[in-house]
């Protein structure tokens, strides 16, 4: 048995993301597994190092995780060749001169979105990895989750006839701390700490509509701050500087009209935290984080408006279920074990930090939008 070990430099995974979907549900359950199974006879073996500020995290974190060797030492890390690839999971502001430091040391980049707090920075960290001939990845995990891959199937079968528009519904009520403890960090809601739903969710939006529905032509963006005042983590009570909701509206290259409402400050009566209701000339969807209905064209009611009766379509009735018809693993571990092919095969990777600097420009074009009050187009980046 051919087994490649991979040294991956993991910094800022004591966080809830970093923690719970990179460490324990990607890389250590990748080990657990016995490896990355390549062929009969060839696996990848990743072997990971937990880098942040704070000991006792990384003690905790090390004896929850399996994983040994944890350190504050960043530069020692980056000094030694046995790590091939550095990961950064930190928040956002620490994110670039992470990222540079490992470009200088040599090493593998994927990392976190956003890739950086502006457009410019995120686009000269691809361009560094690139003039370095470095392979260099970013987060994209919506992609592989169960639901955006049913999508994606049925796109491929040609179910939706002409797309016309898709509608997005994201978020769910957080609480603000005064009563009952919040479920989102506050730096969330600090724009000084580079809080904001749009910067969160529009680079996720980026990946999604550019390479399930069509890429990113112009957006419009109203961003907004319902609650303004939170809890922190330290009882105290701060003011909410970043916005907390997000209604934007997207033009694609093809035509296709894109509608997303983000928000924290929504109670949810949807199937999911996520619904995407993509509609088409011959069929319409309604996906979900892991499970998509459908309704055919030959299954569509024909609706009277007539507000003095009650209505007489159950409307739910005329969409079926997708079935399970593959196995589906975790997104985020799925997308790791493409990026560990692509260092050790060489195999392709298309969601370099190029795509990563297109989420941040999204949202910085989001943010002008809503300042200015106006469409804006999007410029291709290089």
């Amino acid at each position: 048995m051919k087994t490649h070990q991979v040294g991956i430099i993991m910094n800022g995974v004591t966080g809830r993301m970093g923690t719970n979907q990179h460490l324990l549900r990607s890389i250590a359950a990748i080990i657990q597994e016995g490896g990355l199974t390549l062929s009969p006879d060839e696996i990848i073996m990743p072997d990971p190092i937990l880098v942040g500020r704070n000991e006792n995290k990384l003690q905790a974190l090390a004896e929850r995780s399996g994983v040994q060797k944890w350190t504050t030492n960043l530069d020692e890390v980056l000094a030694d060749d046995h790590y091939q690839i550095y990961f950064d999971s930190q928040t956002t502001g620490r994110r670039a001169e992470g990222v540079r430091q490992a470009v200088k040391a040599g090493k593998s980049i994927y990392c976190e979105k956003p890739t950086a707090t502006d457009s410019a920075t995120a686009l000269d960290l691809y361009q560094l990895c690139k003039d370095a001939g470095i392979k260099n990845g970013v987060v994209q995990d919506k992609l592989w989750l169960p639901g955006m891959l049913k999508v994606k199937r049925l796109f491929e079968n040609g179910f939706f006839g002409d797309l016309l528009s898709i509608r997005g519904e994201f978020g769910y009520w957080v609480y603000e701390g005064h009563t009952i403890p919040a479920q989102r960090p506050s730096w969330n809601y600090r724009k000084e700490d580079d809080g904001g739903i749009i910067v969160d969710m529009l680079c996720h939006w980026r990946y999604v509509l550019d390479h399930l529905f069509g890429k990113v032509k112009a957006v419009s963006c109203l961003g907004a701050t319902h609650i303004p005042e939170r809890i922190d983590e330290q009882g105290n009570p701060y003011k909410c500087t970043a916005d907390d909701s997000a209604y934007a509206t997207f033009e694609l290259e093809n035509g296709v009209i894109a509608h997303f409402n983000s928000s924290w400050c929504v109670r949810v009566r949807r199937d999911d935290l996520l619904t995407l209701q993509i509609d088409g000339t011959k069929g319409s969807a309604v996906a979900g984080l892991r499970d998509v209905y459908i309704q055919h064209y030959g299954n569509t009611p024909k609706p009277v408006w007539n507000p003095d009766i009650a209505q007489p379509i159950e409307f739910f009735d005329g969409w079926s279920k997708v079935p399970e018809q593959e196995d589906y693993d975790n997104a985020f571990k799925v997308q790791w074990e493409l990026f560990l092919r692509h260092v050790v095969k060489d195999e392709p990777f298309p969601f370099t930090l190029l795509e990563g600097a297109k989420g941040v420009q999204l949202a910085e074009l989001g943010i002008q939008s809503w300042e200015e009050r106006r469409w804006v187009d999007i410029p291709e980046l290089c």
